[in-house]
């Protein structure tokens, strides 16, 4: 395929570009993760905090518009190590993992309605 020095010089480029390609991806790999490392928040959560529930059963049935949150919990009580006691609207108490919640914010919808106008160009 590849005769004398000539290809022992194609052989070498090509070997060069494939560690260089592998020192790269390496690169951006620890780029990427320090990256996403440094924009992880921690959830605290408190009493009387509303906090929405994951409901790991949509899981199972996959979907794209489907939200896999269940509506607004009032946190009641917080226990060790991650427990936490919610309460829905018809004040039933029950525990769960501080994993499975996230923050629910309380706020006005915006209503920003803005028309614009599209014509053809004259």
């Amino acid at each position: 395929m590849f005769d004398g020095e000539k290809g022992k010089l194609k052989l070498s480029v090509l070997n060069e570009l494939r560690l260089d390609a592998y020192e790269n991806s390496k690169l951006y790999k620890e780029i990427t993760k320090n990256w996403h490392d440094k924009h992880i928040t921690r959830r605290e959560f408190k009493e009387s905090d509303y906090v929405l529930l994951f409901n790991s059963r949509f899981k199972l049935f996959p979907s794209k518009l489907r939200s896999r949150w269940s509506w607004p919990f009032q946190i009641h009580k917080m226990f060790s190590f991650g427990a936490v006691d919610i309460l829905s609207e018809a004040t039933r108490v029950f525990i769960v993992s501080s994993q499975r919640l996230k923050h629910y914010v309380i706020g006005n919808p915006v209503e920003k309605m803005v028309n614009l106008i599209l014509r053809f160009p004259t």
